[in-house]
């Protein structure tokens, strides 16, 4: 059995993101018939942003157009 959930965000796929301000932090949901949801705590939302930067920034160094 893996550790790990692994998911396909493709431009396709619905991604929708709410507010939990009760919990400080916010739910992003992706897909429609089984959704799969990832729930940041507020004070993490920077450095999720920064990975994801980072991450497209690596891409970019590697030739590929994003």
């Amino acid at each position: 059995m893996r550790d790990m959930v692994t998911i396909n965000v493709t431009a396709d796929l619905p991604v929708r993101a709410t507010a939990q301000p009760f919990a400080d932090r916010v739910e992003l949901r992706f897909g429609k018939a089984f959704p799969v949801a990832l729930v940041v705590d507020g004070t993490c939302l920077d450095r999720l942003c920064e990975a994801i930067k980072d991450g497209k920034q690596q891409l970019v160094n590697a030739g590929r157009q994003v």
